[in-house]
């Protein structure tokens, strides 16, 4: 029963907060079509979705600090899949910043709307905590998980 009211809770909140940055999102968008600004919109959606990725992952990463072990960080997961994924998310901010000669840049426009964008920062957002591991598990080192 303690297991599943913190599961459901733990979809509540994530339910609620991915509906309030949604809402708020398009207000944004509505205000930077307004006053002819997109910096907020871009900067608000690079980074709510990295943490929406990240709240994905809260949850687990609460019951695996119950244990009371120490953590070290699978660096491979964060090369391989980390880093690509913070650099498609942050395209169209980096784009503001250092203009458009980016690479992938047209790849990642070219999909249209930012969604390929925020996909991305949901996966670093979840990668980010989920790289986090116990020194416990090391021990399997060789096997492929």
């Amino acid at each position: 029963m303690k297991r599943f009211l913190f599961i459901f809770l733990s979809t509540v909140i994530v339910g609620g907060v991915f509906y309030m940055g949604m809402e708020y999102q398009m207000r944004l968008r509505e205000r930077s079509a307004i006053v002819f600004d997109i910096k907020p919109y871009i900067i608000f959606a690079s980074i709510f979705f990295i943490l929406m990725g990240m709240l994905l992952r809260l949850p687990k990463l609460i019951i695996e600090i119950k244990d009371k072990k120490r953590w070290s960080i699978d660096w491979v997961k964060v090369l391989v899949i980390g880093i690509p994924s913070i650099y498609i998310a942050m395209i169209p901010l980096m784009a503001i910043v250092y203009g458009k000669n980016l690479l992938f840049f047209n790849e990642v426009m070219l999909l249209g709307d930012f969604s390929f964008t925020y996909i991305a920062g949901v996966i670093f957002g979840f990668v980010l905590l989920d790289s986090l591991k116990s020194n416990d598990s090391s021990n399997d080192k060789g096997k492929l998980a």
